[in-house]
């Protein structure tokens, strides 16, 4: 069963530091782009993940083409996709072992979060960290160099 209770989600959100966010777009109408620059804003370090903009800059970071290509270990990656793209993905947290996967709001795919889930991660569905965090009334300090 997905991790999506307020403990959970609150104990997810105040732990990680780095999320790659798949899906990411450069279009600043997308709500991938708005999460990303809401969750960079709340001291989060995101990665943006997208074949067709790989090796652009996107909010100052680099995009890259998927999770094989990041430079850094990661701790959740957020998934902005369609749900039949997400198995690819969820395969590759799974090889990478990624503790957390996070499915956006409207992206839910049952099988992969319990693959995911056997593996050992945890996993959040159908669910927005940016709408999350104001609700859990989390509040983060970004970290300092």
């Amino acid at each position: 069963m997905p991790s999506n209770t307020p403990d959970q989600i609150r104990d997810i959100l105040t732990t990680v530091k780095t999320i790659a966010l798949v899906g990411a777009s450069e279009k600043t109408s997308r709500p991938s782009h708005e999460v990303m620059e809401f969750l960079q804003n709340q001291g989060y370090r995101i990665l943006p993940v997208n074949p067709r903009l790989a090796g652009k800059t996107l909010l100052g970071e680099t995009v890259y083409a998927d999770l094989h290509g990041l430079p850094e270990p990661v701790d959740m990656v957020d998934l902005f996709l369609a749900p039949e793209r997400t198995d690819a993905v969820i395969d590759q947290a799974i090889e990478l072992n990624i503790p957390v996967v996070w499915l956006q709001i409207g992206v839910i795919n049952d099988e992969g979060a319990a693959r995911a889930e056997a593996a050992g991660l945890k996993v959040v569905m159908d669910r927005c960290p940016k709408q999350e965090i104001p609700r859990l009334g989390i509040r983060r300090v970004a970290e300092q160099p």
